[in-house]
This record gives C-alpha cells, structure tokens and sequence, in this order.
C-alpha cells in the first residue's frame, strides 16, 4: 500500500468512524490500567460488566493492595485467567504505591515495568489517559493491518512499528482506534463485510472479490 492509498485509507475511516474512543468504562487513570490488564483475551463489554460495581468501591492502588489477591480473585472471577489477573493486579497495585506514589505513570518505559503490563497495556493508557499519539496493536489491528496490506507483520510488536512507520501524523492519535473499529465490525476474521467496506479501493487483500 502506498502513501497515497494510506492517506486515502486512513481519511476514510475518519469519515466513517466518528469520534472513536476506548469501549472500556473508566473512572481515572488507575482503573483504566486496570480495566486494559482484565481485557487480555476477554471482550471490552465483559470487562465493563464486572468492573461497574468494582469501581464504585476500589479505584485506587490502595483499595486494591487492601483487598488483597483473594478478594480481588472473587472480584473479578467472570473474566478470563481471572487468578493470574488478580496477582498482576495486587503487584502492581504495590508497585505504584512503592514506586510511583499512587499514580500511574505517563511513560511506556515506567508502564511495562508494572507486573502484567505490557506494550499493548502501556500504549491503550498513553493514547486514552495521556493523550499521547501511539498505537496498540490488538488481534483486531493485527489482522487488518496484514489483510490490507497496510503494515504486514510476523508479530504484533513488527505491526506496531510498521505502522509508525506508515500511519500519516495527522492520524496517529486516533489511527489504533480506527483499524479495531473497522476490524471489530467490517474486516472480521471469518466473512469479512468487504462489500460494505469503505476502504475497499485503498486494500490490497488478495481474495477481497470473493466476499463482495
């Protein structure tokens, strides 16, 4: 894919996807840290289920290291690989205390040095919360990004820079958003809606024809 058909790509999603923003329901920096670490192979909507009623009584790395590992277990038992969850929670929850006097910190280096933190954790924080224009590759992006052609990758962290590289700077704060929504609704993984799809011209997915 060229500049041209990047630029092109890009400007049409804008048009099509209006003010994107983050699925997870938040109330501060920390629980939003939070909410990323519980979205790990689990849906946003799933996510937001279980945290509405944690969030009006824990918000704060204090409440959590009280809690402690058990009750944040039972907490948060709906979610996927809850017990391994829950320690990466209560870690790092300590950690800011120790480190980071409560507040979770606004660079990538600090971020994936916090227990269950990693790229994707640190950029989804950076972009929502700090509004710094970075890029979190998902199964979602990853996938759209290697259909299109637009920043083909072997891994997510290949994808990521790929799409530094690529992604025009006027798109960059947004462009994560972009490519989820588009793959989360029109680019699936089986069917994609390619007849429906407004960046059709721009993609270079070799079987496109096929679902028209």
């Amino acid at each position: 894919m060229n500049s041209k058909q990047v630029n092109n790509f890009f400007k049409k999603l804008k048009i099509r996807i209006k003010n994107p923003k983050s699925a997870l329901k938040y109330k501060n920096k920390f629980t939003l840290l939070i909410s990323v670490v519980l979205s790990a192979q689990c849906t946003d909507k799933n996510v937001n289920n279980v945290t509405k009623e944690i969030y009006k009584k824990y918000f704060t790395p204090e409440h959590f290291l009280n809690l402690g590992e058990k009750r944040i277990q039972k907490l948060i038992k709906r979610i996927g690989l809850f017990r391994n969850k829950s320690k990466s929670i209560y870690n790092l929850s300590k950690e800011l205390i120790e480190k980071h006097q409560s507040k979770v910190p606004g660079k990538f280096n600090d971020l994936i040095k916090l227990p269950g933190v990693g790229r994707k954790t640190a950029n989804v924080v950076l972009n929502e919360v700090f509004n710094i224009p970075t890029i979190a590759v998902d199964t979602h992006i990853f996938r759209v990004s290697n259909r299109t052609k637009l920043a083909p990758g072997k891994t997510p962290d290949h994808v990521e820079q790929e799409l530094y590289k690529k992604v025009p700077r006027k798109y960059l704060k947004k462009a994560h958003h972009y490519l989820l929504l588009h793959g989360r609704h029109t680019c699936k993984a089986r069917n994609p809606l390619c007849g429906e799809c407004v960046v059709y011209k721009s993609c270079d997915f070799e079987d496109k024809l096929k679902y028209v």
